[in-house]
C-alpha cells in the first residue's frame, strides 16, 4: 500500500527483456535504503526489488503489468516517480493507493495558471472506471484531486512543488500515463455496472 506522495525520482538505467518479462534497473538516491523483496511504486506501479548494486536496483515487470501500464514505453534515461510502501502509524497525507494500475490515459492539455498548472487527461471509459468530482485519482503514482470530472476525462491542478519533484514536468500533449482510480470510485463503478 502507498499514499501517492512521491518520495523521490529515479532514472531508468537499463531495461532487459526476458521472455515476456522486463527487468528494469533504476538509479536512485534511496537505493541504499532498499532491500531485496521490498515493494516500490514506480509511476504508480508496485514492483518488487530483486537486486541491488551500488546506487542501482532492479525490479521485474510481468506481461500483465506491461499490458496494463505504460511501462512498455519506458526508455533508458526516463525519469520515474518513486514511493516506498507506507508504514503503519504514519500520517496518510495522500490517499490509499494500491500500486495496481487500472489503465493508462493520455495527456490532452497542459495550461499554466498563475503559478500552478492544470493538466487534462483522457481515458477509455469502456473499462468501467470513473472519476468523482473532488475525489482522489493517482496519476503516475501521484495522489491528486479530480476537477472537471467527465465520463472519459478529468483535470488536476499541480502546485509548483509537485511540478518540480515529480515527472509531471516532462509531460507533453500525448504523454501516456498510468491511472489508479480511487477505491471508492471503483466500488461505485462496480455497483453501476452490476445494475445496468
Amino acid at each position: 500500500m502507498f499514499t501517492g506522495i512521491i518520495e523521490t525520482l529515479g532514472r531508468i538505467h537499463e531495461i532487459q527483456k526476458d521472455q515476456n518479462n522486463l527487468h528494469i534497473t533504476v538509479d536512485s538516491s534511496i537505493t541504499n535504503e532498499l532491500k531485496i523483496d521490498q515493494s516500490v511504486s514506480h509511476n504508480g506501479i508496485c514492483l518488487t526489488v530483486i537486486a541491488i548494486k551500488d546506487s542501482f536496483y532492479t525490479v521485474t515487470a510481468i506481461e500483465e503489468t506491461i499490458l496494463k501500464t505504460n511501462i512498455g514505453d519506458w526508455k533508458t534515461g526516463d525519469i520515474v516517480n518513486l514511493e516506498r510502501g507506507m508504514k503503519l502509524g504514519d500520517r496518510l497525507d495522500g490517499h490509499i493507493v494500491q500500486g495496481h494500475v487500472d489503465q493508462t490515459g493520455t495527456c490532452l492539455k497542459i495550461e499554466e495558471a498563475n503559478g500552478s498548472w492544470n493538466y487534462t487527461f483522457e481515458y477509455d471509459k469502456n473499462l468501467n472506471n470513473i472519476t468523482i468530482e473532488k475525489g482522489s485519482i493517482t496519476v503516475n503514482g501521484v495522489s491528486l484531486t479530480v476537477v472537471n470530472s467527465k465520463s472519459n476525462e478529468f483535470s488536476v491542478s499541480i502546485i509548483p512543488y509537485t511540478f518540480e519533484n515529480t515527472n509531471f514536468k516532462s509531460f507533453q500533449i500525448g504523454t501516456k500515463i498510468n491511472l489508479e482510480f480511487d477505491v471508492v470510485g471503483k466500488y461505485i463503478a462496480r455497483l453501476y455496472s452490476l445494475n445496468k
